[in-house]
Formats: C-alpha cells, sequence, structure tokens
C-alpha cells in the first residue's frame, strides 16, 4: 500500500540524518530559485505584451507571496517538493554511474515537472494547493521507493557525493593552476609590438653612425659623476617601459636638466636603448647607457649570485617549464635568472664616485617630482623605502625560511617588509656599512635554496635589515600590476606608482583603469612607435 506524503516524508526523514538535509536543502533552494528566474525570464519574453497589460495585477499578487519563504516553510507543499527534488538529484547520479539510465530518465522527467509546477506557482504569486502538489509528490516518492529498493541507500549516497565533490575540487584545482601557467606565460611573453620596436631601434643604431659617435661622447660628461646633480638609477631590458620611467621622471620634475639617468641593459638590447635615448628629447637631462657585458669585474669569482645564475640545475629550473603542480608557476619565471635582476645590489661599485641615487624599476610611472627625495634624512640608514606591512601578509616570516637557524637568529620574524621600485640609497653609508659583502653572505648562505625560493626582495630584506628608513607612503604606491580596487585618492597622491604584478601596462593582460596613467608617457610621435605599437 503506497504511503500518503505526510508519511512519506517522516520515513525519509528517519532515513536522512539532520545535516544531510540541510546541506541538500541549501542547495536545491539555490538551484530552484536560479531555475525560476531563468523561467520567468523566459516566459517574461515569450508573452511580453500579456505582461504589459496585466503587470499591475501581478505586481500586487507577487507582493502576497514571499515565495522564498514559502519554500522554506516547513508545512508548504513546495517545500516538500524541494525536499524531494534533492533527493531524487542525487539518486539520478546514482543510477547512471550503475548504469539504470531508465531510472534515471524517469527521474529526471519528474524533477522537470516539479520544477516547472514550482516555477508555475511563483508565477501566480499563489502557493501549491494539494491537488496540485498530490499526483506529483506521490508519483516522485514512488521512484525514490523505487532507487531505494534497488539498493541505493543512504551510505551509497553519501559515498557518491563525496567521490564527487572530491571530483570536483580537483577539476578546480587543476583550472586553477592552469590559470595561473597561461597568465604567467602571458606575462612573460614579449609582445610582438615590443619585438618590432627593438628590431627597428636595432637596425637604427647600426645603419646610423652618428648615433655610435654620440654614445662615445656622452661616455666622458663630468655630468655622470656630478654629486651637485640629481642621480638616478634603472637596470632593465624593456626599452619602451624605460622610456615611460625617464619621461615621467623629467616631465613632473621642477628642473628636468639637473636629472642624470644611468642604465644598464643586457647585449641583445643595448643597440636599441641607446638609439632609443640618443633620438629623443627628454628636457635636457643627461642618460647614460651601459651594457651589462662591460661590468668585467662582476663574475662567478667575486659574486655568489653570478655562479649560481650559471648553475645548471638553476637554468633548468627557470627554463624546463611548469612540470610540478605543487610549485607556484611564478617561481619558474626566468626574469629571476637575469642578472640584471640583481644589480641593485652593487650600483655603489657601477658608480663608484656617486654619493646618493634614487632606484626606479621599469614597471613604475613617475607623478611628481623625485628630486625632494635627496634631501631626505635617512639618520644614518642605508635605503630609504616604503614599508608595506599595513596587510599582514608583508612581514618578514612570509618570505624567509624561518624554520632555519641561520635566519631565526639573526632575524625579527615579525619585522615589517618593504618594497623595491622606488629607493633612495645613501652609498657613503652604504660603502661605510660594506653593505654587498652582507648581499655575498647571504646569497652563499642560500645557495641551495633553502632560505628563500625567488627573486631579490627576500635577499634585499636580509641585506639591509636594520639599514632601512620608512618612507612616507605615498612617495611609492603598488599593485597596480594585480589590484584592481586601488583608491583613486592614493593613486593621485602617490609621487610614484608601481604596476608589480603580472598585468604590466605593455601587456593586454593590463588592468584597464590604470593602463592610461602609463600610456600618457609613451612619444607616440616617434616613428618607430607609430609603426610597431600604435597601428
Amino acid at each position: 500500500m503506497r504511503r500518503r506524503p505526510a508519511d512519506y516524508r517522516r520515513s525519509v526523514r528517519r532515513r536522512f540524518p539532520h545535516w544531510i538535509w540541510v546541506l541538500l536543502g541549501l542547495f536545491s533552494i539555490a538551484g530552484l530559485y536560479l531555475f525560476i528566474v531563468h523561467h520567468n525570464q523566459n516566459e517574461d519574453r515569450v508573452e511580453q505584451p500579456i505582461l504589459e497589460k496585466n503587470s499591475r495585477i501581478q505586481h500586487v499578487a507577487r507582493e502576497d507571496l514571499n515565495f522564498m519563504q514559502e519554500i522554506l516553510s516547513a508545512s508548504s507543499f513546495s517545500r516538500q517538493l524541494a525536499e524531494q527534488i534533492t533527493l531524487a538529484k542525487a539518486y539520478v547520479i546514482i543510477a547512471k554511474e550503475h548504469n539504470n539510465l531508465h531510472l534515471a530518465w524517469q527521474l529526471s522527467t519528474k524533477i522537470r515537472s516539479c520544477q516547472l509546477l514550482l516555477s508555475k506557482a511563483a508565477m501566480r504569486g499563489e502557493p501549491l494547493t494539494f491537488e496540485e502538489a498530490e499526483p506529483i509528490i506521490k508519483s516522485l516518492s514512488s521512484l525514490i521507493f523505487k532507487a531505494q529498493d534497488t539498493h541505493y541507500d543512504i551510505a551509497t549516497t553519501i559515498m557518491t557525493m563525496k567521490s564527487h565533490i572530491q571530483a570536483l575540487e580537483e577539476r578546480a584545482n587543476a583550472a586553477t593552476v592552469q590559470s595561473t601557467v597561461f597568465g604567467q606565460l602571458a606575462a612573460e611573453s614579449l609582445p610582438k609590438s615590443l619585438s618590432c620596436l627593438i628590431v627597428k631601434l636595432t637596425t637604427d643604431w647600426l645603419l646610423k653612425s652618428y648615433l655610435q659617435e654620440l654614445a662615445n661622447e656622452n661616455r666622458n660628461s663630468p655630468r655622470l659623476v656630478d654629486n651637485n646633480l640629481y642621480h638616478f638609477c634603472i637596470f632593465s631590458d624593456n626599452v619602451l617601459g624605460t622610456s615611460v620611467v625617464v619621461n615621467s621622471t623629467v616631465s613632473n620634475a621642477e628642473h628636468p636638466k639637473q636629472l642624470v639617468f644611468h642604465i644598464v641593459t643586457n647585449r641583445i638590447n643595448y643597440g636599441a636603448m641607446q638609439a632609443w635615448f640618443l633620438s629623443n628629447d627628454f628636457k635636457g637631462s643627461t642618460i647614460e647607457v651601459q651594457n651589462i657585458e662591460e661590468l668585467s669585474w662582476l663574475n662567478a669569482s667575486y659574486a655568489p649570485v653570478v655562479k649560481q645564475l650559471l648553475d645548471t640545475n638553476s637554468r633548468a629550473y627557470y627554463f624546463g617549464g611548469f612540470q610540478d603542480l605543487n610549485t607556484e608557476p611564478k617561481l619558474h619565471n626566468p626574469k629571476y635568472l637575469s642578472l640584471l635582476n640583481h644589480l641593485r645590489f652593487y650600483i655603489p661599485q657601477i658608480y663608484p664616485q656617486l654619493e646618493k641615487i634614487v632606484f626606479l624599476d621599469d614597471d613604475i610611472v613617475v607623478q611628481k617630482d623625485l628630486t625632494p627625495l635627496f634631501s631626505l634624512d635617512l639618520h644614518g640608514n642605508v635605503n630609504g623605502a616604503v614599508e608595506t606591512c599595513l596587510e599582514a601578509f608583508h612581514r618578514y616570516y612570509k618570505y624567509l625560511n624561518f624554520s632555519n637557524s641561520i635566519i631565526s637568529s639573526k632575524i625579527d620574524p615579525q619585522a615589517c617588509g618593504w618594497a623595491f621600485g622606488m629607493n633612495v640609497f645613501d652609498l657613503i653609508a652604504w660603502r661605510k656599512a660594506n653593505v654587498t659583502a652582507r648581499y655575498h653572505y647571504w646569497q652563499e648562505q642560500n645557495s641551495e635554496g633553502t632560505l628563500w625560493k625567488l627573486g631579490t626582495l627576500p635577499p634585499g630584506l636580509l641585506t639591509f635589515y636594520g639599514l632601512t628608513e620608512p618612507l612616507d607612503r605615498r612617495w611609492h604606491v603598488l599593485g597596480l600590476g594585480y589590484d584592481i580596487n586601488i583608491d583613486n585618492r592614493l593613486i593621485e597622491s602617490a609621487a610614484v606608482i608601481h604596476f608589480n604584478g603580472n598585468m604590466k601596462p605593455w601587456l593586454k593582460l593590463a588592468i584597464g583603469r590604470y593602463k592610461p596613467l602609463w600610456e600618457r608617457y609613451v612619444n607616440q610621435s616617434h616613428p618607430c612607435i607609430q609603426e610597431c605599437i600604435t597601428s
């Protein structure tokens, strides 16, 4: 004898623990709500003329019935249907796994009928009546009992749901890793427009002999060692990025003719970098371009980092792809194998006659005059930098391995981190404290990669520990290469904005609301820019 709906409901609830009903109920309510909204939208498109005529009547009716409260009410037929739909969906999955396709089809058909009935009730603004609900509740109850009689019991249901949840989690994790890998590859790739620019500028450098003669003349300029001027250094292989840094700095300076820029690049981009800065006017500022290979003293016998970067295992790690999914993809970025990235620790050796210098990354934009940085009192410290520990994850313990006694015995894990990208260095204090030797010490300690994983910030935090003077936050605002929610007022007040992250402003990945801040300093009138980038 078939049970009445109320009897059925009590029987099923005895079979299932309370927490299962809560979990399945939440999924069911969300699913039904989305279904009803979607169905209503479809009905609206089909019956628009009728709805326009009766809009007032329907509006009143819908106000009379809160369908969400109706479906949550323990005594409503809508709630009974929702519970049956949730249970039936679970049995559909189990039936399919046991190859009982006919039962799965029957359950799916009844589920659609239930959803349609609920949708109609919601549209008319009235609760389901017993006469409407009884037939479908009985028929769906019969199918659910049939599934139970086929030994699809609660244990099977729970195990099946767990396996599906685990499979979904694995797929989600794999998709996240894949997305990160693709994003990293896009960030590392050189756009065709920039490749075109490098080729054309290199061609100009090779064909126009007067550019090489002019470069040789500039090498001996006394302005390059004049400590009464304001000196900036940039170490980069990105012609366009470096150009924006220089252009934005001179454009916002009160006395641009008193600025001197020292650029070091690699052999591949040396000609292009020279051609660009020799063929453009930067308001009378002095610009020096050097090839890193000219720094013959920077070799494996002097600098531990050179030896490490030449190591076969290191090169295989950075250029070997992303086979290890347990390793964060950005750790494989070949930029960390570039010696240019480590030149910031050798500034006094590269410029032995200078006393103070401001270091700039190639992914920053200057918005205010930076010359006041040179008059700041660093209180005997070497490095002036903006601290980043307003967020908890920028403490030292997030960058370094404090389980190693070499770190934990010398460094406070709660010490505040700071940022590279815009730093003022007192080179007199640097030489006095022998900071480069401290850097060599930490690089030697990390020869096996046990103290930190990548980059220049972790060794920088160690090297300048106790030697860093915190600057006002407005000097250097970070995050424009990954954070879409930076306050506009903070950006406007910043002397330097930093596109740190994968979404560099010269890439298609760039965040749209920030990109114009960088593009305004690109020389759009240059023939090579027009041919390679603008077009």
